[in-house]
């Protein structure tokens, strides 16, 4: 599982039958020293994430599983929460959007 940011969406007018109906994100891994990922991913999206928003991603059979659309689905990467607010060490504050980052305590 990791934290990214939804940085795109994608559109596909042919792709595999199982992804029919499916919404696609572009994520950009979230990062703890404050530089951008330069790699992306792309995920499905079950929750309605919007750009700028972060996101919790999974893999595999978890990602699967959330899609929903049970082991042949082509597709191994999906979001499963959209987050609201994240504390980091030492106080860091990590918000829904970039926007919102900060000290958890304003008079730090």
């Amino acid at each position: 599982m990791l934290v990214g940011t939804v940085v795109g969406k994608v559109w596909a007018t042919k792709k595999e039958e199982s992804l029919e109906g499916l919404r696609l994100l572009v994520i950009r891994p979230f990062t703890t020293d404050e530089r951008e990922s330069a790699e992306t991913m792309v995920a499905v999206d079950p929750l309605g994430a919007g750009i700028g928003e972060r996101v919790l991603v999974v893999f595999g059979r978890a990602a699967r599983h959330a899609i929903g659309r049970g082991q042949e689905i082509g597709f191994q990467t999906a979001v499963v929460g959209i987050i609201d607010r994240m504390e980091l060490e030492g106080g860091r504050m990590v918000g829904m959007v970039a926007g919102e980052d900060g000290d958890s305590d304003p008079n730090r």
